[in-house]
């Protein structure tokens, strides 16, 4: 790769960055905004804390399960074996959870999001190709969407559990992997809202972000980083719905800066 390319690669990935930062900086100067997004985000929270409190309890099972065939081996190897299980088992519950938890949140305050979103959009100059449906004619394509993105983590989390089994590098490469899968499908997913409001599907956003991978990458693995943090989880989803949109604006070549007259319009 020549440098000039390596350079216009980590400028993207840096611009993807600062986009999540400006979504914090947006949505935290609205109070409204603030309370608005979190009431979905801490439905969510909830449910997933149980999922996660079932999932220590039963880990040496589980990692026992998943290691029959080492029930004759010694001690020494087999405890070594079910380590690298139980890794395996941690790092797929994060990679699963992180996704499912966004596409929770976003399901549950789908309207919530919207407002959130359409509001951000109209400040900077309003939605281009914006296509005006109900609710209820968009929420199952936006879960079908969901599973689909859901599923395809789970094809990615099979070969990152296997890995975990590798001395090393289960507990070194299979973490940066890990961020790397999780924020770009994370990217995918939060982008759903503003991509939908033009009707354009899971398809395209896969097809235009690709394009702008990089850029896709900078916002997303930040993303997956913060939502390991669980508190931080209720915050953050709604600030990066906001840095989204401003994502989605950017791929579509459209402008991410607040528009003077378009500002006055939605305050009033």
């Amino acid at each position: 790769m020549a440098v000039g390319q390596m350079t216009s690669t980590w400028d993207e990935f840096v611009t993807g960055f600062r986009l999540l930062g400006r979504g914090f900086a947006r949505y935290g100067r609205s109070p409204g905004l603030l309370f608005l997004g979190m009431i979905p985000a801490v439905i969510s929270l909830l449910l997933l804390g149980v999922a996660w409190f079932f999932l220590f309890l039963y880990i040496d099972d589980l990692a026992a399960a998943a290691t029959w065939f080492a029930d004759d081996w010694s001690s020494t190897w087999r405890r070594v074996v079910r380590f690298g299980a139980g890794a395996g088992i941690l790092a797929v519950g994060v990679l699963l959870s992180v996704i499912s938890y966004t596409a929770l949140t976003l399901l549950i305050g789908d309207s919530f999001y919207e407002v959130i979103s359409e509001r951000i959009e109209t400040e900077l100059g309003g939605t281009p190709g914006e296509t005006d449906l109900p609710w209820y004619r968009t929420f199952f394509k936006n879960l079908a969407d969901s599973i689909r993105l859901i599923l395809l983590g789970i094809a990615f989390a099979v070969p990152l559990f296997l890995l975990g089994f590798v001395p090393v590098v289960g507990q070194t490469v299979v973490p940066v992997l890990n961020a790397i899968v999780g924020g770009w499908l994370i990217a995918v997913e939060l982008t759903g809202i503003p991509f939908n409001r033009r009707g354009l599907r899971l398809k395209d956003r896969r097809q235009m972000l690709r394009a702008h991978r990089p850029l896709a990458l900078g916002f997303g693995i930040p993303v997956f980083l913060l939502l390991l943090i669980p508190l931080a989880a209720i915050v953050v989803v709604p600030a990066a719905v906001v840095g989204s949109t401003l994502l989605t604006r950017r791929v579509l070549g459209l402008s991410t800066e607040e528009q003077p007259h378009a500002a006055d319009t939605a305050t009033r």
